[in-house]
């Protein structure tokens, strides 16, 4: 049974800045890639970033370049989220994924397990 632990939400001012982080069990962490997906209320869910098994390969979506970093600690079962410069758009319950198909798999939606999802809210 694979689970996804997400932690670190919270609620920020524009401009702060929070880490989340997801552990995982179940199955060998250091094999599979992760990702970060969100939704916010009265929208779909979106993809966030995404990071390969080895660390290597991060895509992220353009709406969080230069703001947010994907990593991973495979010695921990545990993947980051470090998210600066937030702003009120970022608002939103942050979900971890992993998958089969790789970072680029992910990216496009192939999700073999969810988290429950963190609570992220950005006051102006």
């Amino acid at each position: 049974q694979v689970q996804l632990v997400e932690s670190g939400g919270g609620l920020v001012q524009a401009g702060g800045s929070l880490r989340l982080s997801c552990t995982a069990s179940g199955r060998k962490f250091s094999w599979f890639a992760m990702g970060w997906f969100r939704q916010a209320p009265g929208k779909e869910r979106e993809f966030v970033a995404a990071i390969s098994s080895g660390g290597d390969i991060t895509p992220y979506a353009d709406s969080v370049k230069g703001r947010f970093t994907i990593s991973r600690d495979n010695g921990k079962n545990t993947m980051y989220l470090q998210m600066n410069k937030l702003k009120p758009e970022d608002t939103a319950v942050y979900y971890c994924a992993t998958s089969r198909t790789g970072s680029s798999g992910i990216a496009a939606g192939q999700v073999d397990y969810w988290g429950q999802g963190t609570q992220v809210t950005v006051s102006s």
